[in-house]
């Protein structure tokens, strides 16, 4: 039962990368270790978080059975897979919060047999960080105090804000996928820098670094990215001769194709 904000047992199933952030952004929010049982299949990667966090560890049918909420950490193809494992283990009151890419409240909700409450939820991996991004929508029967535990624990590790499901596969091309456009452009900027005569590791440092500053820059200025480009943008100048490059090449359009690939194929998941 939830007490104090809180589930009094969280199991989490999956714990990968994301699944131990998810741990650790549950202990930083004030969850006590012993309260969380994970279920993961390698020995080496349970026993590496029994002795790093002290959580517990349990088969699948114990993780599930004794849960006031449970965390869904696996991939899509898998979803099916472990809601048909766990159907009618997990008690009906139980909170599920879903992290996985594509899939619907209404397949998880189906999937376990039961009425449970269910919040999906799209992350990103800079949570890793204590820099993420998260999105939530509530499901059918979610409480206020349920809704405010998730969302105490995911601010834990960043942002979070609320959105209608619809808008989720939107949020998974932007945000959830976002990270990964972030890593490639850097990496074209650092190849590039060599191309231009650079070291290797001069041009990352220089790359890296500029979008760190960047990225603060714009976090912390309170000006937009349109108002802070044209600040750095010099008629004629440096700037405005790669931005031209840019924008032949139609930048913004190749970055909604992106996206869009990116939300159909979020769409083709569910």
């Amino acid at each position: 039962m939830m007490t104090g904000g809180a589930p009094k047992t969280i199991a989490v199933i999956g714990a990968g990368v994301m699944g131990e952030a998810l741990i650790s952004a549950l202990i930083t929010s004030g969850v006590q270790s012993s309260s969380i049982i994970i279920c993961e299949k390698r020995e080496a990667r349970a026993k590496e978080l029994l002795e790093k966090y002290q959580i517990k560890v349990g088969t699948l049918a114990q993780a599930v059975s004794s849960a006031d909420a449970l965390l869904l950490v696996v991939k899509p193809q898998d979803l099916g897979g472990v809601l048909s494992d766990i159907k009618g283990l997990l008690p009906s009151s139980a909170l599920v919060v879903s992290f996985v890419a594509g899939k619907r409240i209404e397949f998880t909700a189906a999937g376990l047999g039961n009425a449970n409450p269910v919040i999906r939820v799209m992350p990103n991996t800079p949570t890793l960080v204590g820099a993420g991004m998260a999105a939530i929508s509530l499901g059918v029967g979610v409480t206020n105090e349920q809704a405010s535990f998730v969302r105490g624990f995911l601010e834990s590790t960043g942002r979070v804000v609320d959105v209608a499901e619809d808008l989720q596969d939107a949020v998974t091309a932007l945000s959830g996928s976002g990270p990964a456009y972030f890593f490639a452009f850097v990496e074209s900027m650092i190849a590039a820098g060599i191309e231009l005569g650079l070291p290797a590791d001069v041009s990352s440092q220089l790359a890296i670094q500029t979008m760190i500053g960047s990225a603060k820059l714009l976090a912390e200025s309170g000006k937009s990215p349109t108002t802070l480009r044209e600040n750095v943008t010099s008629p004629n100048g440096t700037t405005a001769a790669a931005l031209a490059t840019f924008g032949s090449e139609n930048l913004s359009e190749i970055v909604k194709k992106a996206m869009t690939s990116a939300r159909n194929r979020s769409q083709e998941l569910a």
